[in-house]
């Protein structure tokens, strides 16, 4: 039986301190007040005074209230009883289902050795040409989804969990609003994939201290079933701005210094730590993940999207409702992209490209220039392409993709028009309808 602590210092906001020996940084204790007990965990050490994040907050906890340390950080419960299930971000069901105490792990752990990582080599379907075609998602990588407020980033995650190929589906959600964790659940149960999916979800009335441990839960979780398991894991994290706000208002109540935008200094670090959890074990399964970065004013300076494009292996933009083609980037696709279909790599740059061209020549028309025989052909295939390759309504596969471009560039251009050579023109031209 560990010790119980009967004197608490001082309380500020929902941050309790007292005096106590053989603590470690994050472990946990239980504070147990005149309104009942509540979990708490141990955010700041120094020499002996300790610092405790209490999960349900201070209200009624006074300075003769009892703590009791645990012993050890947060742990959660592995086992394929999980699948099918959601828990709140302290691993408590939200599902009004049972708890689940057997085969405890502990989350938060390092990520794997760099040298023990498998080179990526798989592609990732997901049936959104903008991904498949344009930047493949690879097995094992780690991106992130840049998004302004407002944009359907819930909706695009909860369709890539519904049509992804994965064995599993870890599910993370941050400060969300309750309808939308409802949607997500919904959507993960009306489209046949809650059996192979786990959620963990923090909403915005949800003791803060919950929001930053997220993450670390569906990653713990993923990174097992990886391992014991031998199955490839996607985790979907959303919203990591969330996260990181939650990291910025404990760093104030701990009065830590701040750094660009009252963030804390280490936020690098601590969007590292999860991101470099996506790999690909030699000789078992893989963690990929994706993840929702809202940014502020579209602001891709802001701290939290600034720090995580050094990390991650590039980015998708949703602008406009869909996946922008400019500045959308997934720097491993050339692992696989040239494995998919020997067109693939030649449409890709020629539909891009020629996109580019049509924003000139929209560009052009929007300043009254008069508009020549080629700028209306490109105009006709911008509208074309943003129609039946962009909008994320469209569900096609990479082989369906790929025969849609060829049919929208036969139906506008002459083959010498494209930039595709003659090799691949004579095997793959569609005639126009």
């Amino acid at each position: 039986m560990r010790k119980v602590y009967t004197k608490i210092n001082s309380i500020a906001g929902n941050v309790v301190t007292l005096n106590a020996d053989n603590v470690s940084y994050e472990d946990l204790a239980i504070v147990e007040s005149g309104h009942g007990t509540s979990l708490a965990q141990v955010v700041k050490l120094n020499h002996d005074e300790v610092s405790l994040q209490v999960f349900q907050g201070t209200k009624g906890v006074s300075t003769g209230d009892k703590v009791r340390f645990l012993g050890h950080p947060m742990q959660v419960s592995f086992s394929e009883n999980l699948l099918g299930r959601v828990f709140t971000g302290s691993g408590k069901p939200r599902d009004n289902k049972s708890d689940l105490q057997d085969n405890m792990i502990e989350i938060g752990g390092p990520s794997v050795n760099p040298s023990k990582r498998k080179i990526p080599e798989n592609m990732i379907r997901t049936g959104i040409p903008m991904i498949d075609v344009f930047n493949t998602l690879v097995e094992s990588q780690k991106l992130p989804i840049f998004s302004i407020p407002g944009e359907p980033y819930n909706e695009l995650l909860a369709r890539i969990a519904l049509q992804a190929e994965a064995d599993v589906i870890v599910f993370g959600g941050m400060g969300l609003k309750h309808d939308d964790y409802l949607n997500f659940r919904n959507t993960f149960e009306e489209g046949g994939v809650l059996h192979r999916s786990i959620l963990f979800v923090h909403t915005a009335a949800d003791p803060l201290v919950e929001c930053l441990m997220v993450a670390d839960m569906a990653l713990a979780v993923a990174e097992n079933f990886a391992v014991e398991k031998n199955m490839r894991v996607l985790v979907l994290l959303t919203d990591m701005t969330a996260f990181s706000d939650a990291l910025k208002e404990i760093a104030i109540t701990m009065e830590q210094i701040p750094s660009n935008r009252g963030y804390p200094g280490d936020l690098y670090s601590q969007l590292a730590m999860r991101y470099e959890k996506a790999v690909d074990f030699e000789g078992s399964g893989s963690v990929t993940t994706l993840a929702v970065t809202t940014m502020p004013g579209d602001d891709v300076t802001h701290p939290v999207p600034d720090n995580t494009g050094y990390i991650t292996e590039g980015q998708f933009y949703l602008r406009n409702g869909w996946i922008e083609p400019f500045g959308s980037l997934s720097r491993l696709k050339q692992m696989v992209n040239g494995k998919t279909r020997d067109d693939h790599r030649d449409i890709m740059t020629a539909c891009i490209q020629l996109y580019a061209k049509c924003k000139e020549s929209r560009e052009k028309q929007s300043m009254g220039f008069m508009m020549s025989a080629w700028d209306e052909k490109l105009l006709r295939y911008g509208e074309r392409f943003e129609k039946e390759m962009m909008s994320l309504s469209v569900n096609l596969t990479l082989e369906e993709a790929l025969d849609g471009c060829w049919k929208i560039l036969s139906s506008i251009f002459e083959p010498q028009e494209v930039g595709i050579s003659s090799k691949l023109v004579e095997k793959y031209w569609r005639s126009g309808e």
